[in-house]
């Protein structure tokens, strides 16, 4: 009994420690960064890539005060940070991709090495896109 309870104890703690990291972007989805230059956009609300590309441009411009080119550096997959959750991440960082930098002219999130300049992607963040009537 003692143990199950310090397991729960635990279980609860260890969310909430790698959430104090977390950046809410401005459509609401969490970023988790990874490194300096990478970084994890969780998928939340039915966010599809536009709000997906959003939240990855938010967190660039305003945590990193980067405002270049940012590349899907893993495609859309079970999440890092947060189990039973999907996400995309992302780098600012070209060298580190696995695959070439590339241009596509549908907006993906699956893959790797596709970019987009971070102002290019801000425009995803309309409050049409993310307004909840609060």
């Amino acid at each position: 009994m003692r143990s199950t309870i310090l397991a729960a104890l635990i279980a609860l703690t260890v969310p909430v420690a790698s959430q104090a990291q977390t950046y809410r972007a401005m459509n609401y989805l969490d970023v988790v960064p990874l490194s300096s230059t990478t970084f994890e956009v969780i998928e939340a609300y039915g966010k599809g890539p536009l709000g997906i590309w959003c939240a990855a441009a938010d967190y660039a411009e305003r945590k990193l005060g980067y405002y270049g080119r940012i590349y899907i550096s893993e495609g859309r997959a079970p999440s890092r940070n947060v189990p039973g959750r999907k996400s995309v991440i992302f780098t600012t960082d070209v060298n580190s991709l696995t695959q070439e930098p590339s241009q596509s002219l549908t907006l993906s999130t699956t893959r790797v090495g596709v970019g987009l300049p971070a102002n290019h992607a801000i425009q995803f963040c309309r409050p049409a896109d993310y307004d909840f009537g609060n």
